[in-house]
């Protein structure tokens, strides 16, 4: 079967290394932000602080770090819809909330942490919503400031992948195969995508530890598979014709995961025609 999210998946995989996430925040906290921050402090978090109400659009990251010299979070959030939610505000106040929450029950403590949300967007169309919450509180920016103070109020960091190109995504080559392939498989056809996905494996040469890069060449390989609907038994061997002659060591790799995407492909028809007696049914190969 296929993956039921395979870009909350990709994003999780290759954002929860902790050197990755370090490169992301370097390269794409605003300097102010980064000037509070000892990134050599950061740390993965394994709770979870989405509702189950929203996994179905969200995935979530949260790392704690030292920030000004105290213990802070920074949280990502991963919208993988097609179109941006114009709840991602309220889904953020719950989110924070969730992680004070968790700290004053579990640890007890008398101070909340700071937390700085981060969300990352790879839809068809732009963001068009406010970039904090006072944006969607009706009249909100007509109240005098002393009235402001009473109401709840915080602004978030956006990074909408459609709006960046080629030159202005940087970072290690994990974090840059991630945000590329995220960005095209939702603003670029099929073909097009392939071949970004084709100049992502040079980028794997970069990668020093070469079990580290045959790993993630598998994680990435998965994620193409899984995401691109349309696939037919050519792209697959013109994948593993490119492999071959690029990446070598991912050869193997490539061969059984196109094996086995092919029976799940067939098996899948199988069950089609099961469920749906009177439909002629033929492998893709006499199709």
């Amino acid at each position: 079967m296929k993956v039921q999210n395979p870009h909350d998946k990709f994003f999780r995989e290759t954002m929860g290394n902790v050197p990755t996430a370090k490169e992301f925040l370097h390269h794409y906290l605003p300097k102010n932000i980064l000037q509070v921050i000892d990134l050599d402090t950061i740390e993965v978090q394994k709770d979870s602080f989405i509702n189950q109400e929203f996994k179905d659009y969200f995935s979530d990251l949260v790392f704690r770090v030292v920030i000004s010299g105290k213990e802070g979070y920074i949280s990502f959030l991963f919208e993988h819809k097609s179109y941006p939610d114009k709840a991602i505000a309220i889904q953020l106040l719950k989110y924070m909330a969730e992680i004070w929450e968790t700290k004053m029950k579990k640890e007890e403590v008398s101070e909340l942490p700071i937390v700085i949300p981060l969300v990352v967007y790879h839809g068809k169309s732009k963001w068009r919503f406010p970039l904090h919450l006072g944006g969607f509180l009706n009249g909100f920016e007509e109240m005098p400031q002393n009235v402001k103070e009473y109401l709840p109020n915080f602004h978030y960091l956006l990074y909408d992948l459609s709006e960046y190109s080629d030159e202005e995504i940087k970072g290690n080559a994990q974090l840059r195969i991630m945000l590329k392939l995220l960005r095209d498989v939702a603003t670029k056809s099929t073909e097009e995508f392939l071949q970004s996905f084709y100049e992502a494996i040079y980028a794997l040469l970069e990668i020093e530890d070469k079990q580290k890069g045959i790993e993630f060449f598998e994680i990435t390989l998965r994620y193409v598979f899984n995401a691109v609907r349309d696939l037919t038994k050519k792209d697959m061997e013109q994948i593993v014709r490119q492999i071959e002659t690029t990446f070598p060591e991912g050869s193997e790799v490539a061969m059984t995961l196109a094996d086995l995407q092919e029976k799940k492909e067939i098996e899948s028809r199988r069950v089609f025609f099961k469920v749906r007696p009177g439909i002629q049914w033929l492998p893709r190969s006499f199709a």
